[in-house]
């Protein structure tokens, strides 16, 4: 997962940011993405916030205009003596869209970074951009890493921007540093640029590129703010402030970080308040400043020379002491008297690319201090504590890279949430369904096996009826039989013996009555069951049986042979309740399709239908029934049943 992650990180810190990074993101998981947006919101408040300066400055440089893209303009910074490069920032010009907020103005759509050695002019890409890499919109600068020994450093954009204010196309730069570990080795270094104002004549000149005055404040976002230190003396005094470094350092950079009121809307004071319009700084060893060596001067010579941070560099001096006294200080009315106004927010002093200034005593022939010395030196400006300028820049690109893959993760995250949402509704409505029907076939189960056991009733009476009521009618007919034949005892005992052995087989069903297939002994040939049962029941009557198609009989399987067989004995019985029939006769004939049993009497005929235990016994076969009465007398009893898979006996 980190793998994955570094690498869709690494594809955002260069900027292509269209298909590549959707295609990247979609490869993460949603756990992935929630971990790394989760640790992008982490990452956002530990980096320096992007507040931008506001009042009179210095913009930077802007090259001529032109009425299309299609242009080259550049711009070439000499360091005056090869150097080892590390890193260039270019920092973009800003403009104010009313509609878009701040943007980058005049920045290049497509160009490329070089560097050379002295009698190369060539010199080596060390980086190119074009409109697909998607630098813009943007605020924060660009970072460009490298590493190679240089004497110049060339910016050649082929493809302009366009500029706010009327269009127009043409290249602009606010700054660009270029760094050998921690010194900006660009700072007010010679600029050669392609067109343009080179001159120092307005807010836009080649001077300003390399002047280290950038569109931002700075605000760390980090630590405590720290009150600006301000002083008054009379006109005609040149107030001066002495920093004790406690050991001789080899300084050779100054910061003066300027009083910043931009906390009014609009300002009360304009911009660099209290910031002279002519310093000299000097160094000594010696804490009266008897052995002082100049180190630097600034000058405001425009309202343009100012900026929240004003940078100088100078040749290593090693001292002690650094004094940095207004020559001309700033004039303020102050209750309608012009007073001198000295003050910073915090003074810096460099020796190796480090701040040695920090927490060391200040001193100085001030009036009526406003503010502790203290705060000259505390590490902290009116919004936070100070940051050197390499991490500041870095971390401002840093902020920059993770605002715009922040949205592109939490876009990711939607749509990935409102597919869960969909997913989520979707298995809802499943299991919805699926519930229903599980109570649909628990139902239809249910009702099955209502409908089973209603069978099982249905034939369980049926089979009490048919067998146990036919064979109960049968000892009453033999009974009735043994009245008559008392004086006659081989006829007595037969009858007795007809009577015992319908008592052993009503026992034998009354064992098996759920399941009387299953009951040995009875019904194993249908067509002497068939006769035995004429014999017993119809006692003395005339029978004639005639039976076509046995071997078909013979396949039947034991459920239809004994429901066959209980339907003839229930008409048996039927008959010998009813007729008053004196004969009968019964056809049973079978083929490969069907089977039809007719059971005709000559008795007194039926008008009331057929009977209940008939069409029972005629339905648990799966049979048709008709029952006719010829005009010849008597009654017909006719069952048709088409035989089926279920009808045979599997082999």
């Amino acid at each position: 997962m980190q793998a994955r992650l570094r690498q869709f990180v690494l594809l955002l810190l260069t900027s292509t940011l269209s298909a590549c990074a959707q295609a990247e993101l979609a490869k993460l998981s949603t756990t992935e993405l929630e971990a790394r947006i989760e640790a992008i919101n982490s990452e956002l408040e530990t980096l320096a916030h992007k507040s931008l300066r506001s009042g009179f400055g210095s913009i930077g440089w802007r090259s001529a205009e032109h009425p299309d893209p299609r242009h080259t303009e550049w711009l070439q910074i000499d360091l005056e003596a090869a150097s080892q490069v590390d890193q260039i920032v270019l920092v973009p010009s800003i403009k104010r869209d009313n509609e878009g907020g701040f943007n980058a103005d005049g920045f290049p759509l497509q160009f490329k970074v070089l560097a050379g050695r002295q009698g190369d002019p060539a010199g080596q890409v060390l980086a190119s951009f074009s409109a697909a890499d998607e630098l813009l919109p943007r605020i924060a600068p660009v970072m460009i890493p490298c590493k190679l020994e240089a004497d110049w450093v060339r910016v050649v954009a082929t493809e302009l921007g366009t500029r706010q204010f009327d269009g127009a196309y043409n290249l602009e730069l606010a700054e660009i540093i270029i760094f050998n570990g921690e010194e900006n080795i660009a700072l007010n270094r010679p600029v050669t640029v392609s067109s343009g104002e080179p001159e120092h004549v307005d807010a836009r000149a080649s001077v300003f590129l390399v002047d280290g005055t950038l569109p931002y404040l700075m605000n760390s976002g980090r630590g405590e703010a720290s009150i600006a230190f301000l002083s008054w003396s009379e006109i005609g005094t040149q107030p001066s402030i002495t920093i004790d470094l406690e050991t001789v350092q080899p300084i050779h950079r100054i910061h003066l970080h300027s009083v910043d009121l931009s906390d009014t809307v609009p300002q009360s004071i304009p911009s660099g308040f209290a910031t002279p319009e002519h310093i000299r700084i000097e160094g000594a060893n010696q804490a009266d400043f008897s052995d002082a060596l100049h180190l630097v001067d600034y000058t405001k010579a425009t309202i343009y020379d100012l900026g929240p941070i004003l940078m100088r560099d100078f040749p290593e001096t090693s001292c002690r002491y650094v004094r940095i006294t207004a020559l001309k200080p700033y004039i303020l009315e102050k209750d309608y008297t012009p007073r001198s106004r000295m003050g910073f927010a915090e003074i810096e002093l460099f020796a190796n690319g480090h701040n040695v200034a920090i927490n060391k005593p200040a001193s100085g022939n001030l009036l009526n201090t406003e503010r502790s010395l203290t705060t000259l030196t505390d590490g902290r400006n009116q919004y936070s504590s100070i940051l050197p300028v390499r991490q500041w820049v870095e971390e401002l690109a840093r902020r920059h890279d993770l605002e715009r893959e922040r949205p592109l993760i939490a876009e990711a995250l939607d749509v990935r949430y409102a597919q869960q949402k969909v997913n989520v509704r979707r298995l809802t409505w499943l299991a919805a369904v699926l519930l229903g029907g599980i109570a649909f076939t628990l139902l239809i189960d249910r009702m099955i096996r209502m409908r089973d056991l209603a069978k099982q009733r249905e034939r369980f009476a049926a089979d009490l009826h048919d067998e146990l009521g036919a064979n109960l009618h049968t000892i009453g007919l033999l009974s009735d039989l043994a009245e008559e034949e008392e004086h006659e005892p081989e006829e007595l005992t037969a009858i007795h013996q007809r009577i015992r052995n319908i008592t052993e087989q009503t026992s034998t069903a009354m064992r098996h009555m759920t399941n009387l297939v299953d009951a040995e002994g009875l019904y194993t040939g249908l067509l002497d069951n068939m006769q035995r049962a004429g014999r017993r029941i119809m006692a003395k009557l005339e029978h004639d049986i005639s039976v076509d198609g046995e071997d078909i009989l013979a396949k039947l399987s034991p459920h239809t042979r004994t429901d066959l067989f209980l339907f003839y004995k229930e008409c048996l019985v039927n008959i010998s309740r009813h007729s008053e029939a004196t004969k009968y006769r019964t056809h049973l004939f079978a083929t490969n399709k069907q089977i039809d049993l007719r059971v005709h009497d000559n008795g007194r005929g039926i008008s009331s239908g057929i009977p209940k235990s008939l069409k029972r016994r005629a339905k648990l076969l799966g049979a048709k029934i008709q029952i006719d009465s010829p005009t010849e007398g008597g009654t017909t009893i006719h069952l048709t049943l088409r035989l089926s898979r279920k009808h045979i006996t599997r082999t």
